[in-house]
């Protein structure tokens, strides 16, 4: 049975139009490059420790032949939002979900073509964006994004082990060629020409449950997510739309009051943010950026300091009155 061709047809009626194979085996290639990452200690909170899990995909289905990677554009505009910025992938629906509601269809298919399968969202200890290059999905560009040719880097990735044999796609070289636009506009150097460091990212900053007072100018607006490297890409310039209904974007993402965010409570953040990208960090964090943002981009602490319930929050609010006073 052609499982390959079927697959591609399935998931093309989905909306799903970039899918790769590659095999399903044990990336010894990697290993070194993780050590180094533990011993230099440039591993984050977010990251798997353990390196044979982030390496072999066989700790999760013993008898996996193949790994399948798939690709979700989630771009509907490519204009930059205002000056409280949100990334983009931030906007529409929360795509762990998304992703998830797709895979389970995807898999369940697989049940019907007599095969097993688990599929994994963001959240796992796979190597994604080296599965999506085995794949052929697109190539790992200088700013360690998966670049696809039609959707650019404005994709979110997701996996499926499956015990079925298809016969995997071939590698995407890199293409960037001279190309060091990423490079010179990334505004803390976490990519650069030599090790980068993912830990510097300001994508990664605004996410961190702990930030330290050295970083709190150098968001500079953000409020969740960077894009600066993303959105200076050629290829993206010119990157076809999504399709995905679910990753349309809010109303509130695109224009963000940022009044409601320095006020927002359980209630708020429940009907709104819960259900977005940004939210699965909840409701603080959202909050700190947007007091970090009010005390060091507009120079301004006219807050109700009543209105932050969150010793956590309230502690950041005495942090950023002292740096005002510097």
């Amino acid at each position: 049975m052609n499982y390959k061709s079927k697959l591609v047809s399935f998931c093309n009626e989905l909306g799903l139009d970039i899918i790769g194979f590659c095999s399903c085996r044990i990336f010894y290639e990697l290993k070194t490059f993780f050590e180094n990452r533990k011993i230099n200690g440039l591993e984050n909170e977010f990251e798997e420790k353990d390196i044979d899990k982030r390496i072999n995909p066989l700790l999760l289905m013993r008898d996996g032949k193949t790994i399948i990677s798939i690709a979700f554009p989630y771009a509907y505009d490519l204009s930059q939002s205002g000056n409280v910025y949100f990334s983009k992938y931030t906007w529409g629906k929360d795509y762990h979900l998304v992703v998830s509601y797709y895979l389970k269809k995807i898999c369940d298919f697989i049940n019907t073509l007599g095969g097993k399968a688990i599929y994994f969202v963001d959240s796992n200890e796979l190597p994604e964006r080296y599965i999506a290059y085995l794949c052929g999905i697109g190539f790992i560009g200088k700013n360690n994004m998966i670049i696809t040719e039609k959707y650019g880097s404005y994709v979110f990735l997701g996996e499926i082990i499956t015990d079925l044999f298809i016969e995997p796609d071939e590698p995407v070289m890199e293409k960037c060629g001279k190309c060091t636009l990423c490079l010179k506009t990334c505004p803390t150097k976490a990519i650069n020409k030599g090790e980068s460091c993912p830990n510097v990212c300001l994508s990664y900053i605004t996410q961190k449950k702990h930030i330290e007072d050295s970083w709190l100018k150098k968001l500079d607006g953000r409020l969740f997510g960077c894009d600066s490297c993303q959105n200076i890409c050629p290829y993206n310039k010119e990157a076809e739309l999504s399709q995905i209904k679910e990753f349309e974007p809010y109303e509130f993402m695109k224009n963000v009051s940022l009044d409601e965010l320095l006020n927002i409570d359980n209630k708020i953040f429940k009907e709104k943010y819960a259900n977005t990208s940004c939210g699965w960090r909840g409701k603080n964090i959202l909050q700190r950026n947007a007091l970090i943002y009010k005390a060091l981009k507009t120079e301004n602490m006219n807050i109700d300091i009543k209105s932050i319930k969150s010793p956590y929050v309230e502690d950041y609010y005495h942090r950023l009155l002292k740096a005002l006073q510097l």
